[in-house]
């Protein structure tokens, strides 16, 4: 595969995932006095054995099912994210080339 269509798929593949995102289900927010449900919450420390493998379509799809996020993030190289916290959102890292460096929550 050549450079430039590696990191068009990427870009590609990113688009889709955030568009996904944008329509993902939100957890109950909850009624007062009670709690929310705890779905969409993200915990990185189940999916810390992504570091190392190939930001596919299956791989990122695990990782945004084991870490029990509502949103998913892929972030590649040079990509301008905002700095906003999102408890609900698990960040992947992801190199030039397509490799997963990286991921947390926030």
């Amino acid at each position: 595969m050549q450079p430039h269509s590696a990191v068009l798929s990427l870009t590609i593949f990113a688009a889709t995932v955030q568009l996904a995102a944008c329509s993902s289900v939100q957890p109950d927010p909850g009624a007062p006095g009670r709690n929310g449900t705890a779905a969409g919450a993200c915990n990185a420390e189940p999916v810390a054995w992504a570091v190392g493998q190939q930001a596919e379509q299956e791989v990122m799809g695990r990782v945004w099912r084991e870490s029990g996020a509502g949103l998913i993030r892929p972030i590649g190289p040079g990509t301008a994210v905002t700095r906003d916290f999102r408890p609900d959102r698990v960040n992947v890292e992801i190199d030039g080339n397509n490799t997963i460096t990286r991921v947390t929550c926030g």
